[in-house]
């Protein structure tokens, strides 16, 4: 039972749909042999049974790799299978032209017509509908439905059948066959919209790893733009007052040894992320973009008299797991939650759609270094990081910061 819970687990969602899909198309023809092919064995005599059985089942089986191709011509794996369509065509005007010409003009007997009008009904009305998926335009597909519908009632009519009804075989055909159609067009359209879905998210998880490459870019040039500007105007005045012989360009070079370490600490801060990242604003930018790509985000605790320390660590941490969330597995819910406790500051997001747990958190994937990452960005403040499984499906990211005494004091007022 492992195995295909495993194998299921495996897909994404829209792998998921298309799978589904797809065995959607094949129970139609599954449904029509089991409706109007083995059915027949116990209408008529097992010769005309066994005739009618093999008609169906030709047609069936040569629907469902109809079916299965179009659907790959609809996703673009392949082209378009023209001829396989026309096959199809062919094969159910043939079939259903004879059984309802068996059924209105054959021997007399009640048993043996309806038999073939079963075939007759199965075949031309989900023949038209998986046909149906040979065109894209809406148009073409009510076109082909209604022309269908006509055929088979001037046909009964050429056989002799009643106006009144050779109009209700005309209407269930219409009725029948547009109710596949629908089904089919519909269930294609769905499935191509969920892709799209699943595009979009993969373009906001991009974007947001894009935004972050811009704000580090933005932070670099705040930090190193104004000091490097400074320490060339320095450095050009050392050099005019070492030229004059004034003792001052040693104080001016001094300066600018000063100035060119506080960069390198500034470049540091800025590399690790630790520098000017809010809490606040990463919990609600998480809040925001988990929300746009259709996951249902609940977001709780309080921030306030954190130490900007653990606020940066912290906030790395959130920026990083809600990247996880959004890049790997398909979660629908994500909770993050921070609280103090025991003179802690504890930060854990959970999220479900995991369909095997790995070290980043995500869908299998050898040698993730984004949980090493923070790992290391929280040692700087003494803090743990723990990642791993917590149920069926769910993956859990804990991570702890001590506090300084007076700042767990500070938390206990802003939260009292």
């Amino acid at each position: 039972m492992r195995r295909p819970r495993r194998w299921w687990g495996r897909k994404s969602t829209p792998a998921k749909v298309e799978t589904y899909t797809r065995w959607s198309f094949h129970f139609f023809g599954l449904a029509e042999i089991a409706a109007a092919g083995v059915s027949a064995f116990s209408q008529v005599d097992a010769r005309l049974a066994a005739v009618l059985f093999l008609a169906v089942t030709a047609h069936a089986v040569v629907l469902m790799v109809v079916a299965s191709r179009t659907l790959d011509w609809e996703l673009g794996l392949r082209k378009k299978p023209v001829r396989p369509l026309w096959v199809l065509a062919v094969l159910t005007m043939v079939i259903a032209a004879a059984a309802l010409t068996f059924a209105k003009r054959g021997p007399d007997n009640d048993a043996a017509a309806a038999a073939a009008g079963g075939v007759f009904g199965c075949v031309v009305t989900i023949g038209s509908g998986v046909l149906a998926l040979g065109v894209r335009s809406h148009r073409h597909t009510a076109a082909l439905v209604l022309g269908v519908a006509t055929g088979t009632g001037a046909l009964s009519l050429v056989l002799g059948a009643p106006v009144p009804a050779a109009l209700f075989t005309a209407g269930v055909v219409l009725v029948g066959g547009g109710f596949i159609s629908f089904t089919c067009v519909f269930s294609v359209w769905l499935l191509n919209a969920v892709y799209q879905l699943d595009e979009a998210r993969e373009t906001r998880a991009r974007l947001a790893v894009a935004e972050e490459r811009l704000r580090f870019g933005r932070d670099l040039h705040d930090v190193m733009g104004r000091n490097l500007a400074v320490i060339a105007l320095k450095s050009e005045l050392a050099v005019q007052l070492s030229r004059r012989g004034r003792s001052e360009a040693v104080e001016q070079m001094i300066e600018v040894q000063r100035i060119a370490q506080e960069s390198q600490r500034e470049v540091r801060d800025v590399v690790r992320g630790y520098r000017e990242a809010a809490l606040e604003v990463e919990l609600a930018g998480a809040r925001g973009v988990l929300s746009a790509a259709g996951i249902d985000a609940v977001v709780t605790g309080e921030t306030a008299g954190l130490p900007p320390e653990v606020q940066s660590a912290l906030g790395w941490v959130v920026r990083e797991a809600t990247t996880n969330v959004l890049r790997h597995g398909n979660a629908q819910k994500c909770a993050v939650a921070v609280r103090v406790s025991e003179g802690r500051a504890v930060l854990t997001v959970e999220n479900d759609g995991v369909a095997e747990v790995t070290d980043d958190g995500g869908a299998a994937r050898p040698g993730g270094s984004g949980l090493a990452g923070l790992r290391e960005r929280l040692a700087a403040v003494d803090g743990t990081l723990e990642a791993g499984s917590a149920g069926k499906g769910v993956f859990r990211l804990r991570a702890e910061v001590p506090l300084p005494a007076s700042a767990g004091a500070g938390v206990l007022e802003a939260a009292s």
